[in-house]
């Protein structure tokens, strides 16, 4: 009988008049009864779990396509034993009740069956569904605390709070460790049916406490490779030092061209130099970039593994390169008066900011200087007379440059570019790693000319590949989801505001005036990060299909393969076609490589934010430790369920949990992303500013919680 409703249930949604209904429209459609809306119910939960059929983001049914019956995502653990699959190219996460876990561990690749239809559509409820098959393990080890509770084992307490069980390691296979180690733990065994996991220990990084072992932690549980193998050594050892004449041979000499490299003070990889001339109206912009695969060989060894790592990784405390420094510090590097092998963007633009024409050539370069961000802000910005009178002969290229970085900026401005400017922080150690200073690390007239300077030739190199029709990598941006921007749009008319978007689509234009509109208001700071949280994240791709963010339609990475692979990549491409050898074999080479080449360095690029993001939390979380009761005002930056977040202007950000707000019972109003009280009506609102007093830290989650303090607390402190 039950095969005969189902058959009923798919026959209607293969009518042509069906459009998706929720459960109950369907009920009326069918006639159900309300006794039999139950049946109803099961045979809609069997129909998802089968693959029938799937929810759409609102909870109405429609009839799965073939992909949407074999959901694969990673499966990403919480601590509460319940679990979350992320698929690929689908907004919403799967939640994963406890008892349907089947055994998954954190970042397994997995295998989903949608479950019960009653949470699809709800409010802040997420669409539940069962691992039915774990296809790949995602963690072949775990970092974390060593505990010998028995002199036969012992148990290795994860770092990462998202596994929720310790991996059991008997003592023959503890390495002789002891407790209190931090060590890096071999999974053998995943556990199952209440038991524990099961591991060796394979390296011991130190004490706990030990300086720099609080990093290496984070390193070692990223997987991220901190050695080049000695086959990788030996190869670069074999590299010259010296750019040789046969090098040189066939490119064109922009020796005596006048340029500079501008980066921060402790800079070593120095990717990009720049040349600027005017001629009449036109601007003459050279962007020239180190060539890189000159001496990293495709299929080499060292390609290999630079592939694999994706991207350098750049800690508080350290770089992890993509290339041995002896490579990315070197004969890679344009240092300032040492012939260097570059592949140029030349670009002529017109006083609007239109590239009127460009070519891209091999060339061999010879750096002027190199110079910091800080001294060409002193010379633009400060007018400081010794920095000015140093570099004399440069100034005048410094001037033009700031001409034309605002008109490049203003003609990005008028297409709608969307110019975040929250402030980073910079995180100042001692030599023991502690760390003695943190403070915003501000944009400045220099640091936004080569920006400026580094798109444009990103953009123009993208749209002349694009053109030819050839294999590429391309970094691109999709247009926020819909729902993101309705939520937006909402929010935003509480406090006067307006976007305007149709057909589901908006335009970079409008976010950008929205945050021209709330500049300098009390709610900038709220607004912007809401806008931002509603933007998809960027990626690379081999499909053209344009970045929202920047508004354009054409843009890559292409000004940085000391430290990124997607543009070594490129570089090979751009080289190829220019020696007249991108013929048919090679074309169907890389359009075979680039799809996981673009979705490998995405993952890279992913994984190095994150290890990058958790080492500033941790060393702010160090920071703070030393100034807990202190009193600060800060500005509330997010609320959750849970809690407020405050941010105080050092970057560093902390949470009153909800349970400590005085005076009331609080709820979090979903609708107004405020913290409300149940009897005062008190109201926590996103961008208040409020006083705070540090409570306490914890290193191991990373935490700062903050309470706010009582009347004669703050009149004491201001005493």
């Amino acid at each position: 009988m039950s095969d005969k409703r189902k058959k009923v249930i798919l026959d209607l949604m293969d009518a042509e008049f069906y459009v998706p209904m929720k459960e109950k429209e369907l009920a009326v459609m069918l006639q159900v009864s309300k006794e039999d809306r139950g049946e109803l119910n099961r045979i809609l939960n069997e129909l998802l779990a089968e693959g029938k059929l799937s929810l759409t983001k609102k909870g109405k049914f429609i009839k799965a396509k073939h992909s949407d019956r074999e959901l694969v995502g990673t499966f990403i653990s919480h601590p509460k034993g319940f679990g979350f699959v992320e698929i690929e190219g689908r907004d919403e996460d799967l939640y994963i009740p406890e008892n349907f876990v089947n055994g998954a561990f954190h970042k397994d690749t997995v295998k989903v069956a949608l479950l019960s239809t009653q949470s699809a559509g709800q409010k802040g409820r997420r669409q539940e569904a069962q691992v039915v098959e774990i296809l790949a393990r995602g963690m072949k080890q775990i970092v974390g605390i060593y505990d010998k509770n028995n002199k036969n084992f012992g148990f290795v307490i994860p770092d990462n709070t998202k596994i929720n069980e310790d991996v059991f390691v008997p003592v023959e296979r503890s390495k002789g460790a002891v407790s209190g180690h931090k060590v890096v733990c071999e999974i053998t065994d995943y556990g199952k049916n209440n038991r524990k996991p099961e591991g060796k220990i394979t390296e011991i990084l130190g004490h706990v406490n030990d300086p720099g072992v609080d990093i290496m932690s984070i390193v070692k549980g990223y997987e991220l490779p901190t050695e080049f193998s000695e086959k990788i050594m030996h190869q670069v050892e074999r590299v010259a030092s010296e750019v040789s004449e046969a090098d040189m041979a066939g490119r064109r000499d922009l020796r005596n061209v006048q340029m500079v490299t501008i980066d921060g003070e402790d800079a070593k990889d120095l990717d990009d130099a720049v040349s600027l001339t005017k001629d009449g109206t036109q601007y003459q912009l050279g962007v020239h970039i180190a060539d890189v695969t000159n001496y990293v060989q495709e299929n080499s060894a060292l390609d290999w593994e630079a592939r694999e790592r994706g991207t350098s990784v750049y800690l508080v405390d350290r770089v992890i390169p993509m290339l041995p420094h002896k490579l990315s510090n070197g004969i890679c590097s344009l240092n300032a008066g040492e012939n260097r092998l570059a592949l140029s963007c030349l670009m002529t633009i017109d006083e609007k900011g239109e590239v009127v024409s460009h070519e891209i050539v091999e060339s061999v370069i010879n750096v002027d200087r190199r110079m910091s961000y800080t001294s060409v802000k002193k010379i633009l910005e400060d007018k400081d007379e010794a920095e000015i009178h140093e570099y004399e002969a440069l100034v005048p290229m410094f001037e033009l440059m700031r001409e034309l970085a605002g008109i490049l900026r203003e003609k990005r401005k008028k297409r709608g570019s969307i110019d975040f400017d929250f402030p980073e922080s910079k995180i100042v150690l001692d030599k023991q790693g502690h760390p003695i200073e943190i403070k915003p690390y501000e944009r400045n007239v220099a640091t936004k000319i080569i920006e400026d300077f580094m798109l444009i030739a990103n953009e123009t190199v993208a749209e002349h590949f694009h053109w030819m029709e050839l294999p590429f990598v391309y970094r691109t941006h999709d247009n926020p989801d819909p729902e993101k921007i309705d939520k937006l749009s909402t929010f935003i008319r509480n406090f006067g505001y307006s976007i305007k978007s149709r057909q589901e689509e908006i335009h970079p234009k409008e976010l950008q005036k929205l945050l021209a509109k709330i500049e300098d208001t009390p709610e900038e700071a709220l607004i912007s990060r809401l806008t931002l949280r509603s933007m998809k994240q960027a990626k690379y791709t081999i499909d053209c299909t344009g970045h929202f963010g920047l508004a354009c339609q054409y843009y890559c990475h292409f000004t940085s393969p000391i430290r990124r692979y997607p543009d070594l990549q490129i570089h090979r491409i751009m080289k190829e076609q220019l020696r007249g050898r991108l013929n048919e074999k090679r074309i169907d080479h890389y359009n075979a490589l680039l799809p996981e080449v673009a979705k490998h360095s995405s993952e890279m690029e992913r994984r190095a934010d994150e290890a990058e993001r958790e080492t500033d939390k941790l060393k702010k979380v160090e920071f703070m430790e030393r100034h807990i009761g202190e009193i600060y005002e800060g500005v509330i930056s997010s609320i959750t369920a849970w809690g407020v977040y405050v941010e105080l202007p050092n970057t560093i950000e902390g949470m009153i949990h909800v349970s400590m707000l005085p005076g009331d019972y609080f709820y979090y109003d979903e609708e107004t992303y405020e913290m409300v009280g149940q009897a005062t009506d008190i109201r926590y609102k996103l961008g208040q500013t409020l006083k705070i007093r540090v409570h306490a830290t914890d290193k191991i989650l990373r935490t700062i919680d903050f309470v706010i303090p009582q009347e004669w607390e703050i009149d004491e402190d201001k005493e």
